[in-house]
């Protein structure tokens, strides 16, 4: 079996090793457009080592914004301070990837460290809008009803999202990523929790699942043959009545032959009442289900903070990537420490500066 430090390949890409920034939301963005924090936050990791950075959920409309200090890539203009970021990324011996994002019923909340936080969905007076959904279920209650798209704009959000990809490869990106979790748009359409439509897009799995499959065919049609697509699943929602493992390896089997190549499996957030475990490694095990029950690589998330823990999940089949987020984010070199504790240190080239200071 591979270590942490072996490379990985996906298509035409070669990850040099099996350590992946996920996608971390900064709420640091001005209209949707990234700045040099973007440029500092996802440039250090990739000079400390990790294989792949990806840039934070990055919202295809504005409406499809968690707040309104989200990324976007829904406008030309957007592109430009992206690829700047993403020369860097590539010059350092990284991939750069991007989650592209709708946060659907989850839009239109204040960033979580704003001064005058509210819970909730804001008012368009505060800066807000009204939300869409596959159905109009707000996320708490006393929320502002979110609008229940019809079919004609389900149409236009798939638009969107396609729309979002040619300009991410435009922008240099060389790994997309789709958000198909934490009850934001795609993952809404899945569970019955928030699913209550009537129609094609409602009712039974098979139409549950017509959104994230309509969405992937319409990305592979214009993200490359021989570039990676992967898709975030929450695997599990953790509450009675809601969407299952079971669900998950079923759509990651028909997600397969759509041009997905890799699950990052993350769970949960589909409801403000679900509570989790907060043991290291604790969804490690939905990432291994899902990569032995649908034959498809799988990312692994979840308090996964030790070197030795990390590569004990890919030694063991658990995953093909381990995804650190606060990890990371307190120690963008992380790479670097783990190389050196595992006797891997010969695997892991930084950048020259790096390299020759730190032996």
């Amino acid at each position: 079996m591979p270590h942490l430090f072996d490379p990985f390949t996906v298509r035409s890409i070669t990850l040099r090793n099996r350590i992946a920034v996920p996608p971390l939301c900064q709420y640091w963005s001005n209209n949707g457009f990234a700045n040099d924090w973007h440029l500092v936050h996802l440039g250090s990791m990739a000079v400390g080592g990790a294989a792949l950075v990806i840039a934070e959920a990055t919202a295809v409309t504005p409406e499809g914004r968690i707040t309104y200090k989200d990324a976007g890539l829904w406008n030309d203009a957007q592109i430009e301070p992206l690829a700047r970021i993403n020369r860097f990324v590539k010059e350092m011996g990284a991939v750069p990837g991007i989650q592209i994002a709708h946060a659907g019923r989850k839009a239109a909340t204040s960033p979580p460290y704003a001064s005058d936080r509210k819970s909730g969905t804001l008012p368009e007076s505060e800066g807000g809008w009204i939300p869409v959904a596959p159905s109009a279920i707000p996320f708490h209650a006393g929320d502002i009803l979110p609008h229940e798209l019809t079919k004609a704009e389900i149409q236009e959000t798939i638009e969107a999202f396609r729309a979002c990809a040619v300009r991410a490869l435009e922008a240099g990106y060389e790994w997309l990523e789709m958000h198909g979790a934490h009850g934001y748009l795609a993952h809404s359409f899945q569970s019955p929790i928030t699913n209550h439509r009537t129609d094609e897009y409602g009712g039974s799995f098979e139409n549950r699942t017509r959104f994230a499959l309509e969405v992937a065919r319409a990305l592979r049609s214009v993200w490359p043959d021989h570039l990676p697509l992967g898709w975030r699943m929450s695997v599990s929602d953790w509450k009675e009545g809601g969407w299952t493992t079971e669900e998950s390896i079923e759509l990651a089997k028909l997600l397969k032959p759509k041009g997905v190549d890799l699950i990052d499996c993350s769970s949960g957030a589909i409801a403000p009442d679900v509570n989790y475990s907060s043991a290291p490694g604790w969804q490690v095990p939905l990432s291994e289900a899902v990569r032995r029950g649908a034959n498809i690589p799988t990312a692994a998330v979840g308090l996964i903070t030790e070197p030795e823990q990390a590569d004990r999940i890919i030694c063991d089949g658990q995953a093909d990537l381990v995804l650190l987020g606060r990890e990371m984010m307190r120690d963008p070199h992380w790479a670097y420490r783990a190389a050196v504790k595992l006797g891997q240190r010969d695997k892991l080239t930084l950048p020259p500066p790096y390299d020759y200071a730190v032996g």
